[in-house]
C-alpha cells in the first residue's frame, strides 16, 4: 500500500461515521486488534457522546456503525442509540455476541430490536474447537446462546433487521469464497441449532495488534504479510471503507478508519482533528493515511473494510 501513497488515496462523501465507544470487552481475543480486554478502562463519556450527536447532524450520514470493545459495555449505550434514532440516524452495531449471553444482559437483544439496530456479529467459526481457540474455553456456548435470543426478539424474521456473521481463518490463512463458507455456517447453524441469519461477512486478520504479536512469537509475521501483500487486489480500492467513512476514537478524535484508530494515526489533510472543531466539511475529500496493514483490507476474498460491512451487498 505504500506505493500508492506517492498517488493518494482520497476519501469522498461520508456515508458512515464510526464510533469507537471504548476498548472495555469481556474477552482478550488471539486476533484483537485493539488489544481489547476486561482490563480496559477506555471508555467513552455521555459528554462526548452529545457531541458525536452534533457532528452527526452536521455530517449527515446514512449509518451510524458503533464499535469497541464491546460496545454493549459502555453504560451509556442504550441512551445513545436511542438518541440516535430520534435523530432518525440508521444505526449497526458490530457484537461479539457472547456479551449478550451474561446474566445483566438479556434484554439487550430485545432493546436493540426495538430500537431497529442492524447487527455484525463476530462468529469466526461455526466449529466449536476453532471458535473457542480464538476466544477462550466456553464462547461457542454462549455465542449460541446470543444467537438464539436475538432470533427470539425478532432478528430475521423481519428482513429489514440484520444480524450479519462474521467469520475470520486464523492461523497464516486467507478466507476463501464467500459463498462456500457461507454454506457450511448455514448447514451448521440452521440445521444443528435452528438459528438464522441475514448475511455472512468473510474477512481478513489484520496484521496488527495481538495478531501480529502472535506472528511475531511464532515466527510467522513475514510470511502472513507477504501473503497480504500477494494477494492486493487493485479492484478493492473503491470499496474501502475509508473512502466513505470517518472514525471518532472513545476520546473524540478523528481516524481515517478503526485500523488507523488502534494504531493512532490521526486523520490528516483536514481542519478538523476533533470532535470540539468546528469546521468538519473537510474530513469528506481528505488524503486517507495508508501504511503496510492496508493490505489487510485489500486481499482477495477477505476485505474487513470493504462496502459489505455497510451492508451493500450479501
Amino acid at each position: 500500500m505504500a506505493g500508492y501513497q506517492q498517488e493518494g488515496l482520497f476519501a469522498g462523501e461520508i456515508e458512515a461515521l464510526q464510533v469507537n465507544t471504548g476498548l472495555v470487552c469481556n474477552h482478550a481475543c488471539s486476533y484483537c486488534f485493539q488489544g481489547c480486554s476486561p482490563e480496559r478502562g477506555e471508555i467513552m463519556s455521555w459528554p462526548l457522546m452529545k457531541k458525536v450527536l452534533r457532528a452527526a447532524e452536521t455530517i449527515g450520514p446514512r449509518l451510524i456503525d458503533l464499535t469497541g470493545g464491546a460496545p454493549e459495555l459502555n453504560p451509556h449505550i442504550r441512551r445513545f442509540i436511542a438518541a440516535l434514532r430520534d435523530r432518525r440516524f440508521r444505526v449497526q452495531l458490530r457484537t461479539n455476541l457472547t456479551v449478550m449471553a451474561e446474566p445483566d444482559m438479556e434484554d439487550m437483544p430485545g432493546f436493540l430490536c426495538e430500537n431497529d439496530v442492524n447487527l455484525v456479529a463476530a462468529q469466526p467459526c461455526h466449529l466449536e474447537e476453532n471458535i473457542c481457540s480464538q476466544k477462550g474455553a466456553g464462547v461457542f456456548e454462549k455465542s449460541i446462546l446470543a444467537l438464539k435470543r436475538l432470533n427470539q426478539a425478532g432478528y430475521t424474521i423481519n428482513p429489514e433487521l440484520q444480524l450479519n456473521l462474521v467469520y475470520n481463518p486464523g492461523g497464516t490463512a486467507l478466507p476463501g469464497r464467500q459463498s462456500t463458507t457461507r454454506a457450511a455456517y448455514r448447514r451448521e447453524l440452521y440445521q444443528q441449532q435452528n438459528i438464522s441469519f441475514s448475511r455472512f461477512l468473510s474477512i481478513t486478520d489484520m496484521p496488527m495488534g495481538r495478531y501480529r504479536a502472535m506472528g511475531r512469537r511464532e515466527g510467522r509475521a513475514a510470511q502472513y504479510a507477504g501473503l497480504l501483500r500477494k494477494a492486493f487486489d487493485p479492484g478493492a480500492l473503491e470499496l474501502l471503507m475509508c473512502r466513505h467513512q470517518v472514525s471518532i476514537s472513545w476520546d473524540g478524535v478523528f481516524h481515517d478508519c478503526d485500523f488507523n484508530l488502534a494504531l493512532g494515526k490521526v486523520v490528516d489533510g483536514t481542519t478538523a482533528s476533533r470532535l470540539d472543531d468546528d469546521d468538519l466539511s473537510s474530513l469528506a475529500g481528505r488524503r486517507i493515511i495508508t501504511d503496510d496493514h492496508c493490505f489487510g483490507c485489500t486481499a482477495g476474498y477477505g476485505l474487513p473494510c470493504n462496502g459489505l460491512l455497510q451492508g451493500s451487498a450479501s
